[in-house]
């Protein structure tokens, strides 16, 4: 039976990708997202086999993707590796086929341990790319398997293959691409058109960062910044950084949405939590992990979110 592989389209997404994919002997790779997985999902046939990696599962569509998973794993198998918050009254056991979920490891890590009988040494420093990429290089696993690598040669193909990616937004194909390269035990920076959006994107995110400090607007409690020139996860650092305020958001406009991005560190706001609430109440979708989390809304209630928004951090720091 063919196996399709729905997987996000950042670092530890694509490392899932590559992992699975060497794992499973091949299969369909598709890249996707919360908002879009019920549609995604579609694509897959009754009777087929179906991987999905580093995808929330959000309320906003959370019955119908339900629903097709339990045809799937009907007549296929259904493998789902997730380390993002549940949405409330969601139990690990809801979900239809083998679930892996833990909050305290990268989509990598889960993958890996989950395929690790069937990888070679090599799916382990993969692995590692992809932890380090989504900032979660701090597990157990991750501190002991280093031991095994030279570190910075380890955190240099993580860099270039987290750059590179940055740069390579909405090319499907060419992640497609690089998931084989990497399912071949292949380094990121052995692919040369990788490295070369690497060190395009390292140099564009210095004029982003520029760029969104003079275009920042401040609320009380959030500064934002209008299509930044660049990555909108990274542009929302650099905006709570630059304001000094205690959550930094980046907004993209695009087909009458908001696309954001949200950063904190601040210990007693939890986006994911409040973004899933916030988000419907304007007609959209959100969440994500309690320190980075994303929101989709329509474009034209923007600024009435955004005020809301920061009532709500005011109340959470207060």
């Amino acid at each position: 039976m063919t196996w399709w592989l729905l997987v996000h389209g950042d670092s530890d997404g694509v490392v899932c990708g590559a992992l699975a994919y060497a794992a499973l002997g091949g299969g369909h790779v598709y890249f996707t997202h919360p908002a879009g997985l019920a549609e995604d999902l579609r694509v897959v046939r009754p009777g087929d086999n179906v991987f999905i990696a580093d995808v929330a599962l959000t309320g906003g569509h959370l019955g119908e993707v339900l629903e097709r998973l339990r045809i799937l794993a009907s007549r296929g198998h259904v493998v789902y590796i997730d380390h993002h918050p549940l949405p409330e009254g969601l139990r690990p056991q809801d979900v239809p086929g083998a679930f892996i979920h833990n909050l305290d490891a990268s989509a990598s890590e889960l993958t890996y341990k989950y395929f690790r009988n069937r990888l070679p040494v090599e799916g382990e420093r993969l692995a590692l790319l992809g932890a380090i990429g989504n900032y979660l290089d701090e597990t157990p696993w991750v501190k002991e398997a280093l031991k095994n690598w030279d570190k910075r040669a380890i955190y240099f193909e993580a860099g270039v293959l987290a750059q590179g990616l940055e740069g390579s937004r909405r090319m499907h194909d060419f992640k497609r691409h690089v998931v084989r390269h990497l399912a071949e035990w292949r380094l990121p920076s052995m692919l040369g058109e990788l490295l070369v959006k690497a060190l395009v994107e390292s140099a564009n995110e210095e004029e982003m960062r520029l760029y969104v400090k003079s275009h920042l607007h401040r609320l009380r409690h959030l500064a934002y910044v209008i299509d930044p020139p660049g990555s909108v996860p990274r542009a929302a650092t650099y905006a709570r950084a630059s304001a000094g305020t205690p959550v930094g958001v980046a907004v993209e406009r695009r087909k009458g949405l908001a696309i954001m991005s949200l950063r904190t560190n601040h210990p007693r706001i939890n986006l994911h939590r409040m973004l899933s609430r916030l988000a419907p109440m304007f007609g959209g979708t959100g969440g994500g992990h309690p320190h980075a989390a994303g929101a989709r809304i329509p474009l034209a209630k923007l600024d009435e979110f955004l005020d809301a928004l920061d009532r709500e951090l005011g109340q959470s720091i207060s």
